[in-house]
């Protein structure tokens, strides 16, 4: 989970002791460490629920404006380089804004871990790039392959875009974000597309969609949203920059 700094302090509960200076950057590391791979311990304070929603709703504008869209399609390479370039400007804004940051002076960029696909999407035709509000950013294998299926329903009949559709709706792991995307920008074919599918003449998705996606992904539904980022205090952050 990404981790953002915000106002405030940040307290991981736990027993008082005391370790020499030399520890810090272990003891800060161990602190970010946590902070990514146990976020219910941040949010155990509201106050950090919302400082998450409100970083994902800043990077959420930031996205658009460096991409043109919260939602794209491009083959898997392309996405890689995309995403890479995104979060290399977001630092530099960053950097920027750095209160010990000499004016017109310039300042070094912190080598960035590169982002890279999975191979289930770097070898896909290509990948849906979707950075929704609630859900965050999120990557789908194929995903243009869905939009030519709703765009024209009758490739149902192709055993290939059923079988996607079918992953899409079977798998825990994908939220139901893309699927309620493609019914949102095909409403007058997304019937066809799931009664064909589920070989429902009936099926409307106004009246079945909701429950049909609870069936097929109820751990989703089971669990409260909570913000795709981890907020730490402004002291945290400094010492993790490497400023006392």
């Amino acid at each position: 989970m990404p981790l953002a700094p915000a106002d405030g302090a940040w307290l991981i509960s736990g027993a008082m002791e005391y370790y020499p200076k030399s520890d810090g950057t272990e003891i800060v590391q161990a602190a970010l460490h946590l902070a990514a791979s146990r976020p219910e311990l941040v949010f155990r304070n509201p106050e950090k629920i919302e400082q998450g929603w409100q970083q994902m709703r800043d990077d959420l504008t930031a996205f658009v404006g460096f991409c043109g869209a919260d939602e794209l399609v491009l083959p898997p390479v392309e996405a890689e380089d995309l995403v890479n370039a995104y979060y290399r400007h977001r630092q530099e804004a960053t950097l920027a804004t750095r209160p010990d940051r000499v004016p017109g002076g310039r300042f070094p960029v912190p080598d960035l871990p590169a982002f890279g696909l999975p191979p289930d999407l770097a070898d896909a035709d290509t990948v849906g790039v979707i950075y929704d509000e609630i859900d965050g950013l999120n990557f789908y294998a194929d995903y243009g392959m869905l939009q030519d299926l709703f765009a024209e329903p009758d490739l149902t009949g192709r055993s290939r875009h059923q079988g996607l559709l079918r992953k899409y709706l079977r798998e825990e792991s994908i939220t139901p974000l893309p699927i309620r995307r493609l019914v949102a920008a095909h409403p007058g074919t997304a019937d066809e597309v799931f009664r064909k599918l589920l070989r429902r003449p009936g099926f409307s998705w106004a009246e079945h969609g909701e429950e049909l996606l609870r069936q097929r992904k109820p751990q989703y539904y089971a669990q409260e949203p909570r913000p795709g980022v981890s907020v730490i205090g402004d002291r945290l952050a400094e010492l993790a920059a490497g400023r006392r």
